[in-house]
């Protein structure tokens, strides 16, 4: 959908108008629903700092990873969600302001939603990558060493 450019008589800025859509309230319905995912997977796992410890090792390190990865890639996702719903919102008024005399009233709202929808692909990829290094982090057994003899490493030799 192709926007208007309109002209501000009082201030001579440039802005576009937009007919209504239902663009801003996919951007706050995608926002919502990543919302709440998000939060029923650190439900589940209790974010990874209550219940169950998990085992040192492989599987302890790629959950830690893809937690944190999952995590980033999750506050920039909502961050374009609500950056490209308020811009559908608010219309892009004023661009002069902002340099962008050049951009279409077309172009500047699609690509905030397009760089939200694959970072949502994203954390959706590494939200099922961290909960699968988490389980099986808390369901294998802790590796015990097979010792011999109780010994402590600086005891001397009789």
């Amino acid at each position: 959908m192709q926007g208007i450019l309109h002209e501000d008589k009082v201030s001579n800025q440039t802005y576009c108008v937009y007919n209504s859509d239902v663009a801003t309230g996919y951007g706050v319905g995608a926002f919502l629903f990543l919302l709440s995912s998000e939060s029923l997977l650190m439900g589940v796992t209790k974010c990874m700092c209550l219940g169950r410890p998990l085992v040192p090792g492989a599987n302890r390190a790629w959950t830690i990873i893809y937690f944190l990865s999952s995590w980033m890639s999750f506050l920039v996702a909502e961050a374009c969600l609500i950056a490209g719903a308020k811009q559908n919102a608010y219309h892009t008024k004023y661009r002069d302001m902002i340099y962008a005399t050049n951009f279409s009233c077309d172009t500047l709202r699609k690509g905030v939603f397009i760089a939200g929808a694959v970072f949502v692909v994203a954390t959706m990829v590494l939200n099922i990558y961290y909960y699968m290094y988490f389980t099986k982090s808390t369901t294998q057994p802790a590796m015990k060493s097979n010792r011999a003899n109780p010994t402590v490493g600086m005891t001397g030799r009789v």
